[in-house]
């Protein structure tokens, strides 16, 4: 992770291995920060997931009180939504409540939380 300099839709700039392709690899940092971390690689990246569900997920804090975080998201796709929903993790657990249905989300829902917590680590 890298503390961001400009608003980034996970809150920071992530590093990680890719799972697009059929071999997970790691991307120069150059990459990962215009096209893993910003969204909308279709056409721009040679390991998209063809046939992805979305171009983008967005998120945003819609609840924190006491042990709760509730996030929202949206899945983006060509610049709409496609999809939506919200998901409920919990301090004390440090891990979400249920299963996000999709690895992605899950993972990207995580950083974003991750990110939030280290610019405010106890509820308002």
């Amino acid at each position: 992770m890298q503390e961001a300099t400009t608003r980034v839709p996970l809150g920071d700039l992530w590093r990680g291995a890719c799972t697009a392709g059929s071999i997970p690899y790691r991307p120069e940092d150059s990459v990962a920060s215009e096209l893993c971390n910003m969204g909308y690689a279709r056409g721009r990246c040679e390991r998209y997931a063809r046939g992805s569900a979305g171009d983008a997920i967005r998120f945003l804090i819609a609840r924190d009180e006491n042990d709760l975080i509730r996030v929202a998201y949206v899945v983006e796709q060509d610049h709409h939504p496609a999809a939506h929903g919200t998901l409920e993790y919990f301090r004390s657990a440090g891990a979400f409540a249920g299963d996000a249905g999709n690895p992605m989300l899950a993972s990207q829902a995580l950083a974003y939380v991750t990110s939030y917590l280290r610019r405010r680590p106890a509820a308002a």
